[in-house]
């Protein structure tokens, strides 16, 4: 059996699949089985942030692998404390709790909010304010804090205690804050999955005003915008603002599967022991990928991501057949005059590979992509825009 037609038969039927089975790679290009090879802009969906087998970080693993691969939390390893304090040291956040993925680091701020909210004013506020458009994750209380109907369909009841705001409306927020009892307000700087839409500075630093002024724990999610994607090591920072929780994963890990949770001086002491936990969290080597690529998101570093982010923009906006550009550094979404997909698959033929979020043509290069690879694609996605027939 050909590997499609025995991932059909065994695998879960949950992902709408490209017809290219991959079997390799090296930095920003893959290769299928039938050794054609595609310049890659998806980086596992913003993931493999040095791109495939990047020498530093398959060293850090393979080091770490053959000294011990796990340990579980009842003990001590150096490379999650090291990795603690690196993400402790670059944000001023005190404490930070690992896990495997970033639905399960935005299970913790929750229940970190929620427990701090109850001690401080009481069991009623626990209701987390979230927006409508926003995506938090797929287990049952992550889904609840998805502010988007039809992910929430087939499975209710989901986790109550939710709220829904649209982005960017401050008087709307405002406004619920008053009327539940918040246990916190959660957002995404950049809604990912939403259509790659940044939210506007003034509504994001009016939230963080409320949270400040009522002593509302503010959490930023930042599994799909963090660890140098837009630009800056978080996308908070672009913005000024201090939050209360940081919530993180995909790019974090460079391809291994892992997700933390920072927590200020404000909650830094919420949780004791037995109130939360994880088995995999801060496995030792996940913890040396991860450092590995944290290490080499220095200012000179990032500020490359944002020039190649500022080429992207002025190369695509204005082109034919493409009507908007939006994002943030290397988290960028087109919305094109033919259906994203359409435009997606044709890019493939040309290989060329990309996503989609929503209506739009979604873009996650790895952060390193050289200029002359991400050149090449850009001009392999205005071609397919143009043509007037796929």
């Amino acid at each position: 059996m050909s590997i499609i037609s025995l991932d059909k038969e065994f695998v879960a039927g949950t992902y709408g699949r490209f017809p290219v089975e991959l079997v390799s790679g090296k930095g920003c290009i893959l290769t299928d089985v039938n050794g054609k090879e595609y310049i890659d802009l998806t980086s596992g969906i913003g993931v493999t942030s040095f791109g495939i087998a990047d020498e530093a970080w398959v060293q850090a693993i393979t080091a770490q692998a053959m000294k011990l691969q796990h340990s579980s939390n009842l003990y001590y390893t150096e490379p999650c404390a090291k990795l603690a304090q690196f993400l402790c040291q670059k944000t001023g956040m005190k404490k930070v709790f690992f896990c495997n993925s970033g639905a399960e680091a935005n299970e913790c701020a929750i229940k970190v909010a929620r427990k701090y909210s109850a001690e401080k004013k009481g069991a009623e506020h626990y209701t987390i304010i979230t927006l409508v458009n926003s995506f938090h994750g797929r287990t049952l209380t992550t889904l609840a804090a998805t502010g988007q109907d039809h992910f929430h369909q087939y499975f209710q009841p989901l986790t109550p205690g939710f709220a829904y705001v649209q982005a960017n409306n401050i008087a709307m927020l405002e406004e619920m804050v008053a009327t539940v009892k918040p246990a916190a307000i959660m957002f995404e700087c950049v809604q990912g999955e939403g259509g790659v839409l940044p939210l506007n500075k003034e509504f994001i630093c009016a939230a963080e005003k409320l949270c400040k002024e009522q002593d509302i724990p503010l959490i930023i999610d930042e599994v799909q915008t963090g660890n140098g994607r837009t630009g800056k090591l978080y996308s908070y920072m672009h913005f000024g603002i201090t939050p209360d929780i940081v919530s993180t994963a995909k790019g974090l890990g460079g391809g291994l599967p892992i997700g933390a949770t920072l927590m200020s001086e404000k909650v830094q002491s919420v949780l004791g022991p037995g109130d939360h936990g994880s088995t995999y969290g801060g496995n030792p080597v996940c913890s040396a990928g991860a450092l590995s690529i944290m290490q080499r998101l220095d200012d000179a570093f990032l500020a490359e991501v944002q020039r190649k982010s500022d080429y992207v923009f002025s190369a695509l906006q204005g082109a034919p057949g493409i009507e908007s550009v939006t994002g943030l550094g290397l988290m960028i979404g087109i919305q094109t005059a033919k259906p994203a997909k359409d435009v997606v698959n044709a890019c493939i033929e040309k290989g060329v590979l990309a996503l989609t979020a929503k209506t739009k043509v979604r873009l996650l290069p790895a952060l390193n992509i050289p200029m002359e690879q991400l050149e090449t694609a850009i001009e392999t996605i205005k071609a397919v825009c143009k043509e007037e027939t796929l």
